[in-house]
């Protein structure tokens, strides 16, 4: 029985994570690579921890404990996970276990020193590293001490930071076991950590070595600044030589010290770059063994290098996959949509079936391939214009690598790059007749789509769908629908450019589209306060909705004075809005009208903060200031040269404005629609997978493509170990942040503002509504936590529609997704709201509560005392 508790390293791979943990597995996997030298050892195995566990006083009571208790109630989780570890140390080995380990010590020679290493089985995952989450002990020396730090080990699973990292990451406790690997200790001149992929930028073809002299312990824990090189192709092509001052050095009798580096030796390199270069062709082996980027522990002993641990990159965004060698520049969808959240593998195939150009996936966000249009001269323009328009960061990112002579290839511009982007460029009357027709042929597209749907199930429900998916994208790309949005677009450019060339004045255009109409985005927002003056007059409704907790608080309103109104005219806001929501892009997030409690804290903010009638007076006070402001150019302008000419001009395009900038958020309101009778057909198909005991829940099909439900449809048989690694990549997903441009590299490139217009300290940003406006910061990352007072101003990622309820509350908006043209910045416009999105990392540099002042006309924020 001896052999399953002690393995040698020769012995396992990278396939035994089960048996020896993450750590032993991937060192088994190290030592069987060729020319890569592994110290020697061996791995008390994952049975030892059960039988040891076997042993222990009953803990399940603890572990359910634990499991029960919050993440960030520390104290709660110290205590508990201290009382744990001290009960598994305190457990007698038995003696077959340790004359096992000491048998494989006296095979290796028993006096030596070793390092004892925890090795988990949730440790060195391609979705959660666990780096540093469990211990490791060095210069061990002598069995007793050994099996002692065994324990110890067995028990480091329940250090305070082990067990709040698996609840963060979904993980049960009892899932998880120990085994612990022996290996014999080297003494090396150097060591250090080479990452495969540069870890800042994800730049797949640069490894990064960080390199200081003695054990890696110094580095690791901080405690010196190491050299670090940078190799691509085989060569240094960057390098930081640090003083280093202290080393970690290990003591004849066991155990390590800081030791004080001679200050001769501090500024030079641990490292020749012969060696450095040496060490990257290691890497790069190991990295092809693997089949994905490694951050890697190493030691140089002798001018030799010995590798004591390889693990998965696991921050690195992933890079869509084409299926050639060529170089590809990719700009996010999620950066114009207003929906950087990973989607779920549903929400990425619908959207890209109903897309009007293809769409590449990668760590749960959509990208467009920009390479042919960027190599082409005269598509690059139009391309760079319109980014730049949007997103200043997308456009400079873009030339950021197009400075980069040799990424993107050059094509004559007779080459296949495609219309620059903005569609139709005839121009069509400015009559609001066109806008009333564009909006009737939706509707009438989308209540065939309700008539047709209600008799179709099974594989005829998907033949269905795709049929419907070519009129989506029929409807989405009818000329005169693109005319409309370019128009108003267009209009808004040509105003803010002309009338601060003419008359010195920014962003004009923000005042003359206040109270827009046909704007169906912030009627939504007004049509709520609409219902709050419903509900206001009924204490009882209010006092209700204050505690409302259940999704089916709408059936209950009715016995309450005043409830039956209240709920009918909720009733009635989500038959015009519920299929919105926040992520709405993705087909599988909660609709309003699946989940009303979302929009509860919003309606009683518009209670408490709001007079009756509201609605109609902000409406009626927006139309007046774009009125006033209308008659304030056209007067300015008459008084210039040319003035009656320039005068007639700018009216023409005040008028255009008016009439198509409301309709640009149609569209999307079309397409959210549409996706909403989408989503309850597939769901009654679910119902009855459920049914035939297909899938254990409905909600399992948010984790198949479009086209492979329809083979479980199809088969009636679905494969749920795929969906469960469908569900541990989107919680891996979540901790990546998505770039604006990636490369086919692996590069994220950010791009910057490149001003020098700014305040010292403050938060640039792109100018999206005039204005400048002070208050308190409140920073709201969920619709449904907002509680807001008059004069607050909202700080968040991101806004899409479902957002624009809470700017009728607020009197400033910061953003750190979003363009000129994004939702958010069309509907502070109409509200007035003064606006600055695309401010990088703003919910983490402002904080909640703060007093700052956000200068929408020029595009920063200021963080107050």
């Amino acid at each position: 029985m001896t052999e399953r508790y002690v393995l040698d390293l020769q012995e396992v791979d990278e396939t035994q994570v089960a048996v020896v943990g993450g750590k032993g597995a991937h060192l088994g996997g190290l030592s069987q690579i060729e020319g890569i030298r592994v110290p020697a050892g061996f791995c008390v195995t994952t049975d030892a921890f059960r039988r040891i566990m076997a042993k222990a006083p009953p803990l399940d009571d603890r572990l359910d404990q634990l499991s029960r208790l919050n993440p960030d109630d520390r104290e709660a989780i110290r205590t508990l996970s201290a009382q744990i570890r001290r009960t598994v140390e305190g457990i007698a080995i038995p003696d077959d276990l340790t004359a096992a380990i000491t048998r494989a010590l006296t095979r290796l020679s028993e006096q030596a020193a070793y390092a004892v290493r925890s090795s988990a089985t949730a440790e060195d995952l391609p979705t959660a590293s666990f780096a540093g989450q469990q211990d490791t002990y060095l210069n061990v020396v002598g069995p007793t001490a050994i099996l002692q730090h065994v324990s110890r080990c067995w028990a480091s699973l329940f250090t305070e930071r082990a067990v709040t990292y698996r609840q963060r990451n979904g993980i049960d406790h009892r899932t998880v076991h120990m085994a612990v690997v022996v290996q014999r200790m080297v003494f090396p001149h150097a060591s250090g950590i080479l990452f495969t992929a540069d870890p800042v930028t994800g730049n797949r073809k640069v490894a990064t070595v960080d390199a200081g002299f003695g054990l890696g312990e110094a580095l690791v824990s901080g405690l010196v600044n190491p050299d670090v090189f940078k190799v691509r192709h085989g060569e240094v092509v960057a390098k930081a030589i640090a003083a280093k001052q202290r080393a970690v050095h290990a003591l004849p009798t066991g155990g390590t010290q800081e030791v004080a580096i001679d200050s001769r030796r501090q500024e030079q390199p641990a490292l020749t770059d012969a060696q450095v270069v040496r060490l990257v062709q290691l890497g790069r082996r190991i990295e092809a063994h693997f089949g994905r980027p490694q951050d890697i522990e190493w030691c140089l002993v002798d001018d030799g290098f010995q590798i004591v641990q390889s693990r998965p990159i696991t921050t690195l965004f992933p890079i869509p996959e084409t299926g050639d060698q060529e170089n590809h520049v990719y700009v996010s969808v999620g950066h114009q949509q207003m929906m950087t959240d990973p989607m779920k593998p549903l929400g990425l195939s619908m959207w890209q079936l109903t897309a009007m150009v293809p769409m590449h996936a990668a760590g749960g966000r959509l990208f467009v391939d920009v390479t042919r249009r960027l190599a082409s001269p005269a598509s690059r323009a139009g391309l760079l214009d319109v980014m730049g328009r949007g997103d200043p960061l997308v456009r400079d990112a873009l030339e950021t690598v197009l400075d980069r002579d040799d990424f993107v290839p050059s094509l004559p511009d007779a080459g296949p790059g495609g219309p620059p982007t903005g569609g139709a460029s005839t121009t069509i009357e400015t009559d609001p007749a066109i806008v009333t027709e564009l909006i009737e042929r939706s509707q009438v597209s989308i209540a065939a789509l309700e008539r047709d749907i209600r008799t179709k199930t099974g594989p005829a429900l998907f033949e269905f769908l795709l049929e419907a998916f070519a009129e989506h994208k029929r409807v989405l790309s009818d000329p005169l629908s693109m005319q409309a949005i370019m128009a108003g677009m267009e209009a808004t450019w040509w105003l803010n450019d002309t009338l601060q060339e003419w008359l010195g004045e920014k962003n004009a255009a923000d005042t003359l589209t206040l109270s827009a109409p046909d704007n169906v985005t912030s009627e939504m927002g007004l049509a709520l306060l609409d219902v709050a003056d419903v509900i206001r007059p009924h204490s009882e409704v209010v006092a209700f909705l204050q505690g409302v907790e259940d999704e089916g608080f709408l059936d209950e309103l009715a016995k309450l004075a005043g409830g039956t109104e209240a709920r009918d005219a909720i009733e009635a806001y989500l038959d015009r809005y519920g299929m919105r929501c926040v992520g709405e892009i993705d087909i599988t997030r909660p609709r309003w009208r699946e989940r009303p409690t979302t929009l509860v804290p919003v309606l009683l903010d518009n209670v408490r903060n709001f007079e009756p009638g509201a609605a109609e007076r902000r409406f009626e006070q927006g139309r007046q200031k774009a009125r006033q402001k209308e008659q304030d150019v056209l007067s300015r302008l008459r008084a210039l040269p040319d003035g009656d000419r320039k005068a007639g001009e700018a009216k023409r395009m005040i008028d255009r404005v008016r009439t198509f900038i409301g309709y640009r958020e149609y569209p999307k309101y079309g397409i959210v629609s549409r996706y909403f009778v989408y989503k309850q057909a597939l769901l009654e198909e679910a119902e009855r997978l459920v049914q035939a005991g297909v899938l254990p829940e409905k909600e399992d099909i948010f984790y198949l493509t479009f086209q492979e439900l329809h083979d479980v449809v199809r088969s009636n048989q679905a494969d749920d170990r795929l969906i469960q690694q469908r569900k541990a990549a989107l919680r891996s997903y979540h901790a990546l942040t998505p770039p604006r441009v990636l490369t086919s590299d692996g590069e994220a490139v950010t791009g910057a503002y490149r001003r020098d217009d700014v305040p010292a300290g403050a938060l640039i940003g792109l100018p999206v509504s005039a204005g400048t406006i002070e208050g308190r910061a409140r920073v709201i990352l969920d619709i449904a936590e907002a509680d807001l007072e008059a004069g607050d101003i909202l700080v968040t990622t991101f806004t899409d529609p479902s957002w624009s309820p809470l700017f009728v509350a607020v009197a400033g908006l910061v953003t750190e997704v979003g363009g000129l043209m994004t939702h958010g910045a069309v509907i502070a416009r109409e509200y007035g709201l003064p606006a600055v999105v695309g401010v990088e990392r703003a919910t983490r540099l402002i904080r909640d509560g703060q007093r700052i002042r956000v200068h929408g006309t020029d595009g920063y924020v200021e963080i107050l005392p």
